[in-house]
Parts: structure tokens; sequence; C-alpha cells
């Protein structure tokens, strides 16, 4: 699963009881923890046929959420990157929102994706980004309390929607067995293929020094990886998540070179003992310690990320996998319960006083970092 899928799974484990609303369900892809829930989807679900749905259906996604009905709820909890806070709700019912980012691509990152999509891709965007932001805005002010997974994302929240929230890092399995400093030498990449991740500056540095790299993910860069790979670089495609969890054991380095608002993948690489070379932007920077627990870069240019290859392995004696991985524990699954139930009674105390304009009100004033 996606770091979205796995911090669903987890909330929803937190509410046994609660039924599941989703946009699209790939049955498929669930764990079988959500498979046993009463999960409803949106009209989207008769379109599951159509690949790579999501992104083709941008239009329609703010009207695939509000055709979801969830008034019979006094509360509802959103777990959103898209629009599913949209949904309908009471007026009166309290509305909580994990938010891992403000849609990317119409609002902070448009201009990177617009960039690199096609002719189809760039009309597409044209037409309804306007459209979609302000459907966006519009639900996000329907919400009485926003959770935000990293800083970086509070800070996308308050400029995008002119609201506060409070952060609370995802919940990441840190419970990786750690290999004992018999580390292969290779270096790693688990990544969805895409544009905005850069995998393509790790297979390039790699290549240019020739470094040996495995690079775990699926997407529709999948081919243009595997021909721009050289002979060092070994492309895997999918791999479930004990070929991953083993890699991360036993791999020199995890190589990050996108910006991400949180970033799942370099907290695992940290708790399975091994240190993260990552551009310097985005969650990653509240995660990894420079020169502790890894390596930054500051442009995303195959010369950058090949000078920080080399830098790490000039300071090899640094990477201590004990402490590597003790810092990784405080983005536990448990520690991820704790924090978010401490901040979901906050708001019911407020709620049960004035309503979800009484939490709201609570918001303006809370200290982001208040349950961290």
């Amino acid at each position: 699963m996606r770091g979205g899928e796995k911090t669903l799974a987890v909330l929803a484990s937190l509410f046994a009881d609660a039924p599941i609303y989703t946009l699209l369900a790939r049955w498929e892809q669930l764990d079988a923890g959500l498979r046993r829930r009463r999960v409803e989807t949106s009209w989207l679900q008769k379109l599951a046929f159509v690949p790579d749905l999501q992104r083709k259906a941008l239009p329609v996604l703010a009207a695939a959420a509000r055709s979801l009905d969830a008034r019979s709820h006094d509360v509802v909890i959103c777990s959103d990157a898209a629009i599913i806070k949209a949904i309908r709700t009471r007026p009166d019912a309290l509305k909580l929102c994990y938010c891992h980012s403000p849609m990317r691509y119409i609002w902070d990152l448009y201009d990177a994706y617009y960039a690199r999509a096609g002719f189809v891709g760039r009309a597409g965007l044209k037409l309804c980004a306007k459209r979609l932001r302000r459907a966006d805005y519009a639900a996000a002010q329907g919400v009485a309390g926003f959770v935000a997974n990293s800083r970086c994302v509070a800070d996308r929240i308050r400029r995008n929607y002119g609201l506060p929230s409070v952060v609370i890092p995802p919940p990441v399995d840190t419970d990786l067995a750690m290999v004992e400093r018999s580390h292969e030498r290779f270096y790693l990449v688990v990544s969805e293929l895409v544009s905005y991740k850069r995998v393509d500056l790790a297979v390039d540095a790699c290549t240019r020094l020739n470094r040996e790299l495995i690079v775990v993910g699926t997407g529709p860069l999948l081919e243009d990886i595997r021909h721009r790979a050289g002979s060092s670089v070994r492309v895997l495609g999918w791999q479930d998540d004990a070929v991953v969890r083993d890699l991360l054991g036993r791999c020199r380095a995890l190589l990050f070179c996108g910006e991400e608002d949180f970033g799942m993948t370099p907290v695992e690489a940290q708790a399975a003992g091994r240190p993260v070379i990552a551009y310097r932007a985005g969650g990653v920077i509240e995660t990894v310690r420079d020169e502790q627990t890894g390596v930054f870069f500051d442009r995303q240019v195959v010369d950058c990320v090949a000078d920080a290859i080399e830098r790490f392995e000039g300071a090899d004696s640094l990477w201590m996998p004990e402490q590597i991985q003790e810092h990784a524990q405080q983005f536990s699954i448990d520690a991820f319960c704790g924090r978010f139930m401490r901040y979901y009674q906050w708001c019911m105390d407020r709620f049960r006083d004035g309503g979800p304009d009484h939490v709201r009100e609570a918001m303006r004033s809370v200290d982001r970092d208040a349950f961290v």
C-alpha cells in the first residue's frame, strides 16, 4: 500500500465500527483489515476498469466527493490528499481532516505538473484547475480542524486555505529488522515512477558514478527509467512489502530525490538502520538529521546527487545503525495513534461544549506542534 492507504488503515483501526467512504477502491490493493470493513464508494467505482482513472477523472473529483452522503454521522474524519473533504455532512457535525497535502497539481506543484504534462494533460489542467481550486477551497472551509502530516503541509494549508492546523506525522511501520553492519553495496530507490519523484536523478547519478542501484516501483515512467538505466542499475518494477523490507535492511543507503509532503520511505529506511541521501525540501527535512541519519543535497540536478553520494561514502563511519533506528521510532504507528487520539479527544471536548464552530475557534490559538 502507498502512504495514504497505510494512514487510512491505521486511522480506521482506531474507529473499528465506523464505515469508510472513498471515491474509488482498488480492492486487490487494500490490506485485509480494510477489506473486512464496510466501504462505500462514489460513482467513480463504476469506471474502475479505466487505467490511471484518478488522474483522468480530475475534472469531476469534486462532484464525485459530493455524491458521498455522510449526513447520518455526528463526526467525520477525512484522510485527504485530494478532495474527499467535500463529502456531504451536516452543518452541526464535526468534520476533521488529516491532510497529506492540498491537491498538489492545482496548488503548490501546479507549474511542475504543467511543465511535465503532455498536450492532453496541459489542456486538462488549464480547463479545470481554477474550478477545482474554488471547489477545494470551499470544501476546506467546512472542516473544523485540520491535521497536517508535516510542517511543510501545515504551511500549505495556511497558504492555500487560510486555515490553521496541527502537525501529527503519519504512522510508519518502524518494526523493521536491522541487518548488522553487513549491509551490501547497492543504493536503493523505492518510489512511484512519476515525474515529481525525480527517480531519473538517482538513476543518472549512479550510472555516471558506476554505483550499483536497485529501483523498486512502477508508474507511467517505468519504461523511461529502464531505458536510461546504465549497467550498474537494476529496475525491478513493483515488488511486495516483504521484498521491499528486505532491500531496505540490506541497502547501503536510500536515495530520495523528489520533494514529498512527508515521505514515509525515508523513515522506513531509517527504521531498518539505513541512512538516507535526500533532496533538502519538503517533509524529509523533518525526518532526516543531516550528517547523523543522512546527507542532503540542495539542487535537483545530477551533479548535486553525485556529489552527495561521494560525500556520504567519504563519511562512512558516521552512519551508526542503532542510532539511526532509534531516531525513526518517534514516527511509529503507536506514536501516531497516541498523538491522534489526544487531538481527537481535544476536539471532542470542545465540540460537546459548543459544536464545530467552537473547535474552529480553538484551532486559531492552538500551537501547531501541541500534539507532536
